[in-house]
């Protein structure tokens, strides 16, 4: 299993982030318990009560509360048998891994409804809800390395193609991509925007240059070192020497859900290797 420990360590890490985000901080379940076009009927009818008794009541945040608490404990064990798992114990193990990637699968959904359901903002999480289920894929007997390798490059070049279109300006760019900009360089609103946009397209040049034989390690490498670069400018950019243990609790978790956005791509390059010179054998 020492061949796989890389992308291992890239689903622990995203595993342990979002359980880490869950278990001290929040996430975006309210967007669908509070959604009121969506529950009022089945909340009158069913449990016969007002909408506005259903949203103002103190049991209902307790209730949305204690599902972020336990989607936290699902990520945490999923984290946890990331690290244990085997061929030999894979039939335990996998569970919590699987639940875990559905989980992920729904916690972009509900981002993607936050966001006025930007398609982007579910596709810009490939990597992390796709890379679980690559995992359990790669502990198979008979798994193909050469599909496997294709998909995990399919879910980068969604992952930065999807990221890209809010740095180029598709959809309107997130403050938080320009504040940190702006933070980490010293720079002006001005310059931010405009080398976000030069990113986006730089995103998209990769989502193409990925799949052309002998020249998408480039792609692949770019991917690496923005993918990494874009992962510590969370803890970077919001940093505060004054409070450095309280700036890491609340950045921290950002930093590691996002590193698979880095360390897949440098799997993708390595297996990639390894696959020409056993071809070439």
């Amino acid at each position: 299993m020492k061949k796989f420990n890389l992308i291992r360590i890239a689903v622990f890490l995203i595993f342990i982030g979002r359980a880490w985000q869950h278990l001290f901080w929040d996430a975006p379940y309210r967007t669908f318990f509070w959604d009121e076009s969506l529950l009022k009927p089945f909340i009158e009818n069913w449990f016969d009560m007002s909408w506005t008794t259903y949203a103002t009541s103190p049991k209902t945040d307790s209730f949305v509360q204690g599902v972020i608490k336990g989607k936290g404990i699902l990520y945490l064990l999923a984290a946890i048998s990331t690290l244990l798992i085997t061929k030999v114990n894979k039939k335990i193990f996998q569970i919590p891994i699987f639940l875990g990637g559905v989980s992920l699968i729904i916690l972009s959904v509900l981002l993607t409804k936050e966001k006025f359901y930007h398609i982007a903002q579910f596709f810009e999480h490939s990597i992390q809800f796709g890379t679980p289920f690559l995992f359990l894929y790669f502990l198979k007997d008979n798994y193909n390395k050469a599909k496997a390798l294709l998909i995990l490059k399919v879910l980068v070049a969604i992952t930065f193609f999807s990221h890209g279109l809010y740095a180029f300006g598709a959809y309107p760019v997130p403050g938080k991509f320009v504040d940190m900009v702006i933070q980490i360089f010293g720079c002006s609103e001005s310059f931010a925007i405009t080398f976000l946009y030069i990113a986006g397209i730089i995103d998209f040049i990769l989502a193409v240059v990925i799949f052309i034989p002998k020249i998408d390690k480039y792609a692949i490498i770019y991917a690496i070192i923005w993918g990494l670069l874009t992962a510590f400018a969370r803890i970077v950019a919001n940093f505060y020497i004054d409070f450095p243990l309280q700036s890491l609790h609340q950045n921290l978790h950002q930093v590691l859900y996002r590193l698979p956005h880095g360390l897949v791509p440098l799997f993708v390059l390595i297996k990639e290797k390894s696959l020409v010179i056993n071809t070439k054998s």
